[in-house]
């Protein structure tokens, strides 16, 4: 059993008070990388009482969570998910939307859903929007980034969850903030090295100006002999004593040149892996048989390794949840790490600054937005 931390129990009190309240629409609450979310939705589960269905997007996730409430000995806990082999419903069902959004008439009875990363929901279409039109009178979704890109003719804006039209989640429930975890002891301290020469402005973005034009940031690469200067830096964290290195790479051939590069400290994982190739990689860097992966799109959510620390950022982008994703890999406290490393070799910090300075505020009832050192992030147009 554990005992929760105060901000973890106000997260849960708050939790359900709504649920078991008349009336409210769906909402969010908000629960950075490391503040153990896991617990918060265990305890909520546990708790409420009533039949509830939890989501999470992945896999990896779902065991996360089913572990935690095995860990409280909660009763009637079931697994309804293709990628487990399970589909089962009992009084608290973990499901992937991708196995329940066609089974909606088997889900009636949950008057009560949650929704792990719920960031991922789309409030236009969707299998999360058409679910949650017909499945559960109060609706409560988690995150540790509540915003998501949009882009229109004027440019791309990070828009506060509570802020988009449509919308799906409409009021904030509880705050957990980062520098509160951060001066607590519940980050690593966490040390930023912004490496120059990179110079995002010189790279043409796509048609929604929500990401970079992959062709153009592949012929930047050539020009800047990027290539080089990836393996140039990993192999000088090698050198002084670096022992877990997540390296993130937009391009498959640009991770299968380094580690090739580096040799047999290091190997590629991508999304077009077999799964037990996937899960064999990270064995070997768990283990410490590979110091380095070179990962492609695959390990920014459910990927928690507290040994992990350091992680190298050798892709720019405009997504705000994915760079704090890539940070939040590494920032978990360990007894064996003094201190966690986040190396930006696309000038990605410079847009979006440290992780531990990003704050949520409400300027008005309700209308939340992220900021950093002083500068506004959400519902303003980016700029690079």
């Amino acid at each position: 059993m554990y005992t929760l931390r105060p901000y973890q129990q106000d997260a849960v009190d708050k939790g359900l008070e709504y649920l078991t309240s008349k009336g409210g629409k769906p909402s969010i609450m908000v629960l950075p990388t490391g503040s153990g979310k896991s617990l918060v939705l265990a305890e909520i589960a546990r708790k409420v009482g009533e039949p509830i269905l939890i989501f999470q997007p992945t896999k990896e996730i779902l065991e996360q969570n089913y572990g935690k409430l095995m860990d409280y000995n909660a009763k009637g806990v079931s697994i309804y998910s293709a990628s487990k082999g399970q589909k089962d419903i009992g009084n608290i069902t973990l499901a992937t939307i991708g196995s329940v959004h066609r089974k909606v008439e088997l889900f009636h009875h949950f008057k009560h859903v949650l929704v792990d990363e719920c960031h991922l929901v789309n409030p236009h279409m969707g299998m999360y929007k058409n679910f949650l039109e017909e499945v559960g009178d109060k609706v409560i979704g988690v995150t540790a980034t509540p915003y998501r890109l949009y882009s229109n003719s004027f440019g791309a804006q990070l828009r506060f969850l509570t802020r988009t039209r449509p919308k799906v989640f409409s009021r904030v429930l509880h705050v957990t903030q980062i520098p509160d975890l951060a001066s607590k002891g519940f980050f690593a301290r966490t040390e930023y090295y912004d490496v120059d020469g990179f110079v995002r402005k010189n790279i043409r973005l796509n048609s929604t100006g929500a990401d970079y034009l992959d062709e153009s940031l592949f012929a930047y690469y050539a020009r800047i002999n990027f290539d080089q200067r990836l393996i140039k830096a990993v192999n000088r964290l090698l050198n002084i004593g670096r022992k877990r290195i997540l390296v993130f790479t937009k391009f498959v051939h640009e991770a299968q040149a380094l580690a090739e590069a580096i040799g047999s400290d290091a190997t590629v994982i991508d999304g077009s892996m077999r799964k037990r190739d996937r899960e064999q990689v990270i064995k070997n860097f768990r283990d410490g048989v590979t110091p380095v992966i070179c990962n492609v799109g695959v390990l920014t959510t459910g990927f928690d390794y507290p040994e992990l620390d350091t992680v190298v950022l050798a892709r720019p982008t405009r997504s705000l949840s994915l760079y704090y994703q890539m940070v939040g890999r590494c920032v978990r406290p360990h007894p064996e790490k003094e201190s966690a490393w986040v190396v930006d070799m696309c000038g990605n910090m410079r847009t979006f600054g440290r992780v531990e300075d990003l704050v949520l505020i409400e300027p008005r009832p309700n209308m939340w937005a992220v900021m950093s050192q002083g500068r506004m992030l959400t519902n303003v147009y980016l700029d690079d």
